[in-house]
């Protein structure tokens, strides 16, 4: 098996593929490698209809530690840097624009990048020994990518904290500031998690696709434009053969079967 293969691990079970981030050695860096994989699995993710949930996880002491700066230190030139934000910029664009659901599941540290990650992950639940900085400052590095995803997760001012001071914040802290949604004994995490995803994945398939595009087009539109947007969306959603099989379902007290469209 080659280093390609195995510094990103999948595992399918039950409509719910879990990728694991698999560079412990490394504190999880997001090298151009990993990156490469990410980019990959997830286009392969949107590809499958039998995947429900995505759970993004990490083996070893951090759950990401951010861009490997070694690497990035040995670019050249302004090109092979741009390249390596485009890339990343992908990675966290293609987790948004995913069909599926995505829950970031926290055991460490995540800094920078990696705290982008957790950011631009639907859902995130955290371990209680879990912390999150963006700490590119301390370094002479304004964590600007990182920038895009965590303030869009959590309050301005509580974001140019986090990227003005370098300092990191705790698990209860990221709960109560919006970058996590729940915080959870380190003992507990695989079981909430798996919890949550098995209670997404039993949703339609269509509808969670639906939804998941409409909310984050209409996050970046005037108050006019979203309800226009999540009217039409709605409409539609009505008119699908899963809206008719849900209603019915919900009316004659019984589960309903998805078809997925």
């Amino acid at each position: 098996m080659s280093e390609l293969e195995t510094i990103l691990l999948r595992r399918d079970e039950a409509g719910v593929a879990t990728l694991t981030l698999n560079r412990p050695e490394a504190r999880n860096a997001l090298s151009v490698a990993l990156m490469s994989e990410l980019d990959s699995e997830l286009a392969r993710i949107a590809r499958d209809p039998a995947v429900r949930v995505v759970v993004l996880a990490a083996n070893g002491p951090a759950f990401c530690a951010g861009h490997d700066l070694k690497e990035m230190r040995a670019l050249q030139g302004r090109d092979e840097v741009a390249a390596v934000f485009a890339l990343c910029s992908r990675v966290m664009t293609a987790i948004v624009r995913l069909p599926q659901p995505v829950i970031a599941k926290v055991h460490a540290m995540a800094t920078a990048a990696g705290c982008q990650l957790v950011a631009s992950c639907d859902l995130a639940y955290a371990a209680t020994e879990a912390k999150f900085a963006t700490p590119g400052v301390n370094i002479g590095l304004f964590c600007s990518t990182p920038m895009v995803a965590l303030s869009r997760g959590v309050g301005r001012k509580q974001a140019m904290e986090m990227l003005l001071s370098g300092r990191p914040i705790n698990a209860g802290t990221a709960e109560r500031w919006g970058l996590v949604n729940h915080v959870v004994a380190a003992e507990a995490l695989d079981s909430e998690v798996a919890s949550m995803a098995r209670l997404i994945a039993s949703k339609s398939a269509h509808t969670l696709k639906v939804g998941k595009e409409a909310f984050y087009r209409q996050l970046e539109m005037g108050l006019d434009d979203a309800y226009a947007l999540a009217s039409k969306v709605m409409t539609e959603n009505m008119l699908a053969m899963d809206a008719a099989e849900g209603i019915d379902a919900f009316l004659e007290k019984r589960p309903p079967v998805w078809r997925g469209c």
